[in-house]
């Protein structure tokens, strides 16, 4: 069984140019992936779970910052709307798999069903319980379909989430990020640990197993999950960029040429 409270918080990056220079070269390796993919027409997923104030946004920021919007695409997970509640919870996520050439990133996810929804009583035991061999079978159809899947949960401390919540109260362009439910589900969190230790232990086969990070010091966890990401995704991927076509190199080199005598 997993157990989060052994994670090693300890790890950190301290040095500003240390950091900078390995995001530099991870944000390069990843455009390059994503060059690749679209290329060779391959899918990615990107599962993105963790505590409130975790630090999920700060990664998405980063992974994000460099990659052609065209073939990046991240899905902010929230409550289902009155129409998806009256269809089975996966048939949400069906509509927002990526196409082949792209990755999409999900912000939260169909994780819910055995986090949010069974630790408040949105979801009958019978029904979250059901919900992990359903998850393992949904997501085995998309990796023996060549989608690459990396899932990751960001964790952090109840002491170091109280001192981010503080800190949001305090910066006013963060108060919005603050909400009544954060401090209800920290209210629950010994339930909410419970139920990410199971879910890890239940749901991490080979092809699309969990990566718990350590997430109390940000940096580290930037680095960390952009590694794993790169990692993941690259793997058995050819990133060599394409050889010039020399059709296009002749026709070229001719216009430059006619036009240097003109």
């Amino acid at each position: 069984m997993a157990r989060l409270a052994r994670l090693d918080q300890s790890k950190k990056i301290a040095d500003k140019k240390a950091y900078k220079r390995e995001l530099d070269a991870l944000q390069m390796t990843i455009l390059q992936i994503q060059q690749a993919y679209f290329r060779q027409q391959r899918r990615g997923i990107i599962v993105l779970e963790g505590w409130d104030t975790a630090g999920k946004g700060g990664l998405i920021r980063r992974l994000g910052e460099h990659l052609d919007p065209r073939g990046f695409r991240v899905w902010p997970i929230g409550a289902p709307t009155p129409v998806e509640q009256g269809r089975h919870y996966l048939y949400r996520f069906w509509q927002k798999l990526p196409e082949p050439g792209s990755i999409v990133v999900f912000d939260r996810s169909w994780y819910g069903r055995v986090l949010v929804e069974r630790v408040e009583g949105f979801a009958a035991p019978g029904e979250w319980r059901r919900a992990y061999d359903e998850i393992n079978a949904f997501e085995r159809l998309l990796t023996d379909d060549g989608v690459h899947m990396i899932k990751l949960f960001l964790h952090i401390t109840p002491e170091e989430q109280l001192a981010r919540f503080q800190a949001r109260l305090e910066t006013p362009h963060k108060r919005w990020k603050l909400t009544e439910e954060d401090l209800r589900n920290r209210a629950r969190w010994t339930d909410y640990v419970a139920a990410i230790e199971e879910m890890v232990e239940r749901t991490s086969p080979e092809s699309a197993r969990w990566h718990v990070i350590p997430a109390n010091f940000k940096w580290y966890a930037r680095i960390e999950g952009l590694r794993r990401i790169a990692a993941t995704l690259g793997d058995g991927i050819d990133l060599a960029p394409p050889p010039a076509d020399p059709d296009i190199a002749a026709a070229i080199e001719a216009m430059a040429a006619q036009e240097q005598n003109q």
